[in-house]
């Protein structure tokens, strides 16, 4: 029950990131926890009304994810972080292909928990931050069945114009940090080029899983 309850919660806080509507000038004025509340309300609610999303459509959840996507998550940031140091000697080529080949392996990978959606709500906790802090952390938890489970976001907003989301924590496991381990390993072995590789392959073998 906790593997499931935690891989839903992954779907959440990733869905959170790709499948809630445009916030405009709104993300200037709310508060990053007043953020994270409406969009994870809207996406709970858009999931439960849309059977294409509750079935994994691909192409359905693929084009929200590039509809909305930038509003509402530093991508660019995420990727980085979990491709680490090498990053930095990247081109520009192979950056753009390592967001664009992370992005379609994670959409992938939580299709198929979005049918696990049923009667969870997010209760989010008070936000403990100054009011100047351009990086804070919102802290949550998802509400149904059985215990609990905790569900982090890491939000900033360093430019001014809204807050975006950039890591996220379930069960004390941070997704970014999660995924430079298993990309170093690729790293290692083939280096960019080999990780963006091995993104594909992982997305071809999970379109496969899925069409089962």
């Amino acid at each position: 029950m906790m593997q499931r309850r935690t891989l839903a919660a992954w779907m959440l806080a990733t869905s959170a990131m790709w499948m809630a509507g445009p916030v405009g000038a709104q993300a200037a004025v709310e508060t990053p926890d007043a953020l994270v509340k409406r969009l994870s309300a809207d996406v709970l609610e858009t999931i439960k009304a849309d059977p294409e999303l509750r079935n994994g459509n691909i192409a359905r959840i693929s084009q929200l994810v590039d509809t909305v996507v930038m509003p509402h998550v530093n991508f660019r940031k995420m990727t980085s972080a979990a491709v680490g140091p090498m990053w930095r000697q990247a081109t520009h080529e192979q950056r753009e292909r390592l967001q664009q080949e992370f992005k379609n392996m994670l959409i992938r990978t939580y299709a198929g928990a979005l049918k696990q959606v049923s009667d969870e709500r997010v209760e989010v906790k008070p936000l403990r931050a100054a009011p100047g802090d351009t990086d804070v952390l919102v802290r949550t938890e998802v509400i149904g069945k059985g215990e609990p489970v905790q569900l982090d976001f890491r939000v900033e907003n360093g430019d001014g114009k809204g807050w975006k989301i950039y890591n996220m924590n379930v069960l004390g496991v941070w997704m970014v940090e999660t995924y430079r381990t298993q990309f170093a390993q690729e790293l290692n072995k083939g280096g960019i080029d080999g990780l963006i590789q091995a993104l594909a392959n992982r997305t071809m073998s999970l379109e496969a899983k899925n069409a089962k």
